[in-house]
């Protein structure tokens, strides 16, 4: 499945011949990438839009059958390469906004809903809400709840919550069983503004958030201290990312506003900048799925 991706991402590449922006990498870093925010598209490794939906996005990953999974302000569609709709969820009449999408190895998509009523669900294929977890954002400001929630492998949930300095594990009963504060001291304390908005669980138990005001990129352990920080001039209210394979970080930069704040970054474990992507003309990367490097499937963990 993996080869069948890589290779229907090579072959739209032939097909299409439209740069947008350019990778910069001095180990000649070239990824093939979907990105939401305000586009939504996946980039070829020579930087030709080879996918695209003319609307603004939250979340979104490229499934192993090839299809698009977005997550956009009111609902979540799954799509074919010809654009078809194969799954589609719309925002329960007691919320205001959707914030997350993902695929469950379960077939069922995790979807984050915030409002009056803030929770994660499960929803199955037919559109059965067939999970539902409260949580507990600590603020009525709907649009700051909840942002890049995931399902962990023992069956709970990561729920970055943005006001509350938080990231939160809850059970599928809605306890809190963890909680990683983004407001200590040594990141600057509260005044920095260090929101969660990525968490994302590593395979040896720590936990790597961005944090979007805070421009920081941080690796928690498993108690919630820090063990790792990336901050320099190029981070730009960093959104979503991705943990690489191969131990690179990759986050993107949704305030970059100028050719010093790149759109999307790489930095390697001892904190170099690997690679970047600029678009000039195009400002507002909300998450990446970073899906080939130089040809290969990138794999990792978002």
């Amino acid at each position: 499945m993996k080869l069948f991706l890589a290779a229907s991402l090579i072959l739209s590449c032939v097909l299409c011949a439209t740069p947008f922006g350019t990778q910069i990498s001095e180990s000649g870093i070239k990824h093939s990438f979907l990105i939401t925010g305000t586009k939504t598209a996946i980039i070829g490794e020579d930087c030709e839009v080879i996918w695209e939906v003319p609307a603004k996005s939250r979340d979104g990953e490229v499934l192993a059958n090839g299809n698009v999974l977005i997550a956009f302000a009111k609902e979540v569609k799954e799509f074919s390469r010809e654009k078809k709709v194969i799954f589609h969820y719309k925002l329960s009449d007691e919320n205001k906004e959707i914030s997350t999408a993902n695929r469950l190895p379960n077939g069922n998509t995790l979807i984050a809903e915030m409002g009056e009523k803030p929770r994660i669900l499960e929803v199955a294929s037919d559109g059965r809400v067939v999970v539902e977890v409260p949580v507990k954002p600590e603020s009525d400001n709907t649009h700051m709840q909840i942002r890049m929630a995931r399902k962990l492998a023992n069956g709970n949930y990561l729920v970055p919550h943005l006001l509350a300095f938080a990231i939160k594990e809850y059970t599928p009963t809605g306890e809190v069983v963890r909680t990683i504060k983004t407001d200590l001291l040594e990141l600057g304390g509260r005044e920095k503004r260090n929101w969660p908005f990525t968490a994302i669980l590593l395979k040896d138990g720590r936990i790597m958030a961005n944090l979007t005001n805070g421009n920081k990129t941080v690796i928690f352990d498993k108690e919630g201290k820090v063990n790792w920080v990336f901050a320099d001039d190029r981070c730009a209210d960093p959104c979503g990312g991705q943990f690489l394979a191969n131990g690179n970080v990759v986050a993107c930069q949704y305030g970059s506003n100028s050719d010093a704040k790149p759109d999307a970054i790489e930095i390697s474990p001892d904190k170099k900048v690997v690679w970047e992507f600029k678009a000039p003309k195009f400002r507002g990367v909300h998450e990446v799925h970073v899906l080939t490097t130089n040809g290969k499937p990138a794999g990792g963990r978002r």
